[in-house]
């Protein structure tokens, strides 16, 4: 049975997720702070320039007026940047009706906190229960029915089970997991990782070079997720490897895109200006940088991005840097503690 739905966000992958749920039967309020966009989505049945190509149905109808959008549902997807995710859910919190069931597509962290969207949602609408959707996905195949498979994570096994519910489908697979933490660091760390995927690339190395940058990027990633309270099972699984695997790999990453950009001489802000779109990558590399100082754990990688795109740093010397660094063993020091 067909439910109401509120999707909060028209970009890419808001129109993607509208198109999608629709698909499935339900009827769809879709929501920008633009009120052209909106008329075009609704006048054109296309989100022409974010999405051009995607019909959307009619059963979705696109808003400019937020509380009509809340008003419609109980169900509130939030797809929308992360780092205007707080002023937004302030704005969702001083409406009339607040939600009781957000679910979140937005990876990354807050820029200034360094908090994750479930945090920054949980700060400012703390009767809220909060699912986070993460994997290796992008809106325009998503969009085209392409075979996708995804995570719901949430502390709540029946809000999971739920948004799993409303998303399932024989083109998109929903899996749950309770460990919202590495779901949403393996989301926002992995464009981290993808961006130097790019600058690779960007510098004309091949397979190999990706290969390891992507191997070794997950061992950072799950090495600082553990130490906030992940499971290392997670990053082994879509929220982490899977989503990794295709940001660092696809043309259609947003942030690998840049990160090529970069690589091949652009200087960092034309690099984002070329994109055109949030590059999710670079806001994210600044808080985890912070927070890989501040718990002392041993993130080469990032540190090395960090000095890219903060501190102006050649990235072939930082891929010197990298490669001179002291020798070491692969798997974590306990591990080795335990054979050894």
């Amino acid at each position: 049975m067909g439910r109401n739905i509120s999707v909060l966000g028209a970009g890419s992958m808001g129109t993607a997720v509208s198109v999608l749920l629709a698909g499935n039967g339900h009827s769809i309020k879709l929501w920008t702070p633009f009120r052209e966009e909106a008329d075009m989505i609704n006048s054109m049945r296309e989100q022409k320039e974010k999405l051009p190509g995607i019909k959307v149905p009619e059963s979705v109808y696109c808003t400019a007026d937020l509380d009509e959008a809340l008003q419609f549902s109980d169900i509130n997807i939030l797809v929308i940047p992360s780092q205007v995710i707080r002023e937004n859910i302030r704005l969702i919190a001083s409406s009339a009706k607040k939600p009781k069931l957000i679910c979140c597509f937005s990876k990354g962290l807050e820029k200034d906190s360094g908090l994750r969207m479930s945090e920054v949602i949980g700060e400012e609408l703390p009767d809220a229960v909060v699912v986070a959707m993460s994997g290796p996905c992008h809106a325009e195949e998503l969009s085209q029915g392409i075979p996708t498979a995804y995570v719901a994570a949430s502390e709540s096994r029946q809000a999971a089970e739920l948004i799993q519910d409303i998303f399932i489908s024989k083109r998109f697979r929903v899996y749950t997991n309770p460990d919202i933490i590495g779901t949403e660091l393996g989301g926002a760390i992995k464009n981290v990782i993808a961006l130097c995927a790019g600058i690779s690339d960007g510098l004309g190395y091949g397979d190999n070079t990706k290969a390891a940058l992507m191997t070794r990027g997950i061992a950072e990633i799950s090495r600082l997720g553990c130490a906030m309270g992940a499971k290392r099972q997670t990053f082994m699984g879509l929220a982490g490897i899977g989503d990794l695997i295709v940001t660092c790999t696809s043309v259609h990453s947003r942030n690998r895109r840049a990160g090529i950009l970069i690589g091949q001489g652009k200087t960092v802000d034309q690099a984002l200006d070329e994109v055109k779109m949030v590059v999710e990558g670079y806001y994210t590399t600044e808080p985890v940088y912070r927070l890989s100082k501040k718990l002392g754990i041993v993130m080469p990688i990032t540190s090395e991005a960090y000095a890219i795109l903060y501190e102006g740093k050649d990235p072939a010397s930082a891929v010197t840097a990298l490669m001179s660094r002291d020798r070491t063993f692969e798997p974590e020091a306990e591990d080795i503690e335990d054979i050894w």
